[in-house]
C-alpha cells in the first residue's frame, strides 16, 4: 500500500539469524527430505530474497535480543537485553 503512494523501501530489510542452516535453507533452491514441512514458506521467502526486497545476516546468539522475548534465556542474558533495549523495571523501588 506504500509502494502505491510512492514510498517504497530505499533498501532491502536486513533480518538477522542465529542459524546459519536456516539461512541456508532459504538461499539455496533444492528441496531435501529434512526440509518438506518449510517447502511452501521456504518458496515465499526465497522470492522477497531474490527481488531484494530482503536480506539475511548472522549474528551471534549472544547478540540476538530478540531471543529475550522469543524463548528461555538465564537470568543474566535476560537482564542484559533489557537493559540493550532500554527497558527498566518501573516497579522497582527508587
Amino acid at each position: 500500500m506504500l509502494r502505491d503512494l510512492g514510498f517504497g523501501p530505499q533498501k532491502s530489510m536486513e533480518l538477522y539469524f542465529d542459524n546459519k542452516a536456516a539461512i541456508a535453507i532459504a538461499h539455496n533452491p533444492v528441496q531435501h527430505d529434512r526440509t518438506k514441512h518449510v517447502e511452501v514458506d521456504r518458496h515465499f521467502v526465497k522470492e522477497k530474497l531474490d527481488a531484494e526486497i530482503i536480506s539475511f545476516s548472522f549474528i551471534s546468539s549472544e547478540y540476538q535480543l530478540a531471543d529475550v522475548l522469543m524463548k528461555a534465556v538465564s537470568t543474566t542474558v535476560f537482564l542484559n537485553s533489557l537493559d540493550k533495549l532500554g527497558m527498566r523495571d518501573i516497579s522497582a523501588p527508587t
